[in-house]
């Protein structure tokens, strides 16, 4: 355009842009399940029990969408560009996550039911799915030779994520208990941050 100077495309700049947005928006869905969260109309220690399964539920998806903003950090630390593919891909990974808060007030309040428990596992399957598509994206941008690809490509606990929450969404119709087991299972083998990515970065 007359009157402005073109630099072309700045890898950095979107990458930049992309992580502060992606940071908004799991920002705004642990404030939305904190502001679910009802206050006790009580004021001793009994007042809270009958809040005791939402504010486990509220822990357990808090503590998912941490390991989420964790790893797509040290992700995007070791990533060096971004294209239009990881930009929709981003997006991909950000809309199942949007359904944590609904899936988490859903299965609090009804208790840990077949289908809210169910539910709450799909939605935890399809942001796994939809994070190894990141994933995959983000290597395909850096090329299979990459330091990047190599880290990344050594998936043991992926691959045992989307397992468990494979199984976990059937079993949730017989035993609730035993899909909500395999829930906190995934979120303890994610809890540390992913290694890969931290010696990579060293």
């Amino acid at each position: 355009m007359r009157g402005h100077e073109y630099h072309g495309y700045d890898g950095a700049v979107h990458k930049g842009r992309l992580e502060a947005f992606s940071d908004g928006v799991i920002a705004i869905l642990i404030t939305i399940m904190i502001l679910e969260l009802k206050v006790p109309h009580g004021t001793d220690a009994a007042a809270l029990k009958p809040l005791q399964p939402v504010l486990l539920v509220y822990l357990l998806s808090f503590i998912n969408l941490g390991i989420y903003w964790n790893n797509h950090h040290h992700m995007f630390q070791a990533a060096e560009r971004v294209n239009g593919r990881i930009l929709w891909a981003n997006l991909h990974l950000l809309f199942w996550l949007s359904l944590t808060p609904f899936v988490t007030a859903w299965m609090g309040e009804n208790h840990a039911a077949k289908i809210p428990t169910a539910a709450y596992g799909a939605v935890l399957l399809f942001s796994a799915i939809a994070y190894v598509i990141h994933q995959s994206q983000i290597i395909a941008a850096h090329g299979p030779d990459s330091k990047l690809a190599a880290a990344l490509k050594r998936d043991a606990k992926g691959k045992v994520s989307l397992a468990c929450y494979v199984a976990a969404v059937p079993l949730a119709f017989v035993s609730p208990a035993v899909a909500i087991a395999l829930y906190v299972f995934v979120a303890l083998i994610w809890f540390v941050p992913d290694r890969r990515i931290e010696s990579l970065l060293k």
